[in-house]
């Protein structure tokens, strides 16, 4: 249930459409399923607004159609990160709206049909193209909570001007998510050039020395841009999530991000 569908029952209940057992009955179906393996919030949209999201590493391809079904039947956006090809075929057959994408590893149902009113473009860009699978999980996840999304990917800091040939794009966005491997350096370099929020995804591609991406996140921390902000490696759902927490609030005083003089 969404903020809005709970101001509808309290107003169709102040007018005399609903009785107070009928909201009482709309309300206690909130509560907290049991599945046995799970146990299924279905407050987390009402709380944070939007549904709980499935995480489907180590669990099996049944336990995810069952979480799946219990959220999408109430009409709730369905996502599902790190998601394998035969646990979405389970989801399928109960979810039948579901869609798969392979390269983010993700599960959508009942995707919104736009970005909702008064959110600016949320943008995404990788160091390199093995960096994009990171960046799609962002990118499904920030769509799935009703941003605009656009991407720019392979404009690392091995050819510096790739990216600097696209200030313009810079500069539109109200939130940036960069992703990179190696030794992390690209959001250092885009904190540098914004007066926006970004989030630095460090990523476990990479030679020996970068341990997995953990060179790429001691750098992303000890960046010395100010507005640079991290997450877990690999983590393009919570770069995503947090992104749209960023984007749900409209700047009133500083104008849309522009470069730094």
């Amino acid at each position: 249930m969404t903020k809005e569908q709970l101001r509808d029952l309290l107003q169709r209940y102040r007018r005399g459409g609903l009785s107070e057992q009928q909201i009482i009955e709309q309300l206690t179906t909130l509560r907290p399923e049991s599945l046995g393996f799970a146990t299924v919030d279905h407050h987390r949209q009402l709380r944070q607004g939007f549904p709980e999201v499935i995480l489907c590493q180590g669990k099996s391809p049944q336990q995810v159609a069952e979480i799946a079904d219990r959220l999408a039947s109430r009409g709730q956006p369905l996502l599902a990160t790190r998601a394998t090809e035969e646990q979405f075929k389970t989801v399928k057959r109960k979810v039948r709206r579901a869609h798969f994408h392979p390269v983010a590893r993700a599960i959508t149902a009942n995707e919104p049909k736009r970005p909702e009113s008064g959110r600016g473009p949320i943008l995404v860009v990788t160091a390199g193209t093995g960096d994009i699978p990171v960046a799609e999980e962002a990118v499904i996840t920030a769509r799935m909570l009703g941003n605009p999304v656009e991407t720019l990917y392979d404009v690392g800091v091995a050819g510096i001007h790739r990216l600097l040939s696209q200030s313009e794009r810079l500069v539109r966005a109200e939130v940036i998510i960069v992703a990179a491997g190696m030794e992390g350096a690209l959001p250092s370099v885009v904190g540098g050039l914004v007066d926006v929020p970004v989030i630095a995804v460090p990523t476990s591609v990479g030679y020996g020395a970068s341990f997995e991406g953990i060179t790429a996140l001691l750098a992303m921390l000890n960046s010395c841009a100010s507005g640079v902000t991290v997450v877990n490696i690999d983590n393009g759902f919570g770069a995503g999530f947090a992104a749209s927490l960023i984007n749900r609030r409209k700047r009133a005083v500083i104008p849309p991000g522009r470069l730094r003089s």
